[in-house]
């Protein structure tokens, strides 16, 4: 890491510029999953877009390889969760600052007194922030004044993208609601791998509990499991879920641990928590994501 980190510096100290074999387009640097298919949806085919993380990949636990690094050093801008969800690439992001560019933390938009609070990150708050979509609309508006800012010859069109991706999101809002509410609110019980959901259950009133806590990088013991499943029964429920970016041995071996004290409950599905599914199909997409997710949800619990 000491030398990716000083390749940093070095080539940083040498000011990058847009390439012209691009066509002069910016060149944009994204971390997860779920920004990259932000910035694409306001970028469209005016920048260079290059994701540092695909699908089912874990952000928590993600490591910059060198190729990474370069696709930092070269890029105009670059934009990442912040929170210390992409906890291992924190120090490169602070070398590049220390050596005057600036990587752009999109949860800096967003008020931190309304976050939910969590012992488990640097930050001190649950960086799992895209399942409120009034927190993802504020990245897109941040992310379209960068992109002007930076291309204000292309200005209008990262406008006019915007406003087009923000009417997709605000019916993305309206239709989720409307199949939540087909769940009872007692059914409202969401038992995952690790806590990537509690932004989505404040916002449609469901209990969360994960068995990993808020990050991967800590692993469950035999009492978590224990724990839960004596849950699970007291509250009877239906359905547990697997994550894409999570081994899926955790949520077998709670489904096993429930079935051990002669009750029984099923594994509901895969949710995609800290990344988006396969590139091209709908879950590769920000909506095609959280539609497939509430659906899933809500018919397993019902």
């Amino acid at each position: 890491m000491k030398k990716i980190l000083f390749v940093v510096i070095a080539v940083t100290l040498l000011g990058c510029k847009k390439d012209e074999k691009n066509n002069n387009k910016l060149n944009v640097v994204t971390t997860t999953t779920m920004i990259t298919d932000l910035v694409k949806n306001i970028g469209g085919d005016n920048i260079n877009l290059q994701g540092l993380m695909g699908s089912g990949v874990d952000p928590h636990l993600y490591k910059a390889s060198e190729g990474d690094v370069t696709k930092l050093v070269n890029a105009d801008i670059i934009f990442y969760n912040g929170l210390h969800l992409e906890g291992k690439l924190v120090e490169v992001f602070e070398k590049m600052e220390r050596s005057g560019k600036t990587p752009i933390a999109l949860t800096d938009v967003i008020d931190k007194s309304t976050l939910i609070g969590s012992d488990y990150f640097a930050s001190n708050y649950d960086p799992h922030i895209w399942f409120n979509i009034d927190y993802f609309i504020s990245f897109g508006s941040e992310v379209s004044r960068v992109l002007q800012e930076k291309d204000p010859e292309n200005a209008q069109l990262y406008e006019e993208n915007w406003q087009n991706y923000y009417k997709r999101l605000l019916s993305l809002k309206s239709d989720i609601t409307l199949k939540i509410e087909e769940l009872p609110k007692e059914k409202r019980i969401l038992v995952t791998a690790h806590d990537a959901f509690n932004y989505f259950g404040r916002s449609y009133n469901f209990e969360v509990v994960g068995l990993q806590g808020l990050s991967t990088a800590t692993e469950a013991g035999v009492q978590d499991v224990q724990k839960l499943s004596a849950f699970i029964i007291e509250k009877s429920i239906k359905a547990i879920f697997v994550e894409s970016s999570v081994p899926k041995r955790t949520i077998e071996a709670l489904q096993a641990a429930v079935k051990s004290k002669g009750h029984n409950v099923e594994i509901g599905g895969t949710l995609y928590s800290d990344a988006l599914g396969n590139a091209g199909t709908d879950e590769g997409t920000y909506i095609g994501m959280f539609e497939y997710n509430v659906n899933t949800i809500v018919n397993a619990l019902k």
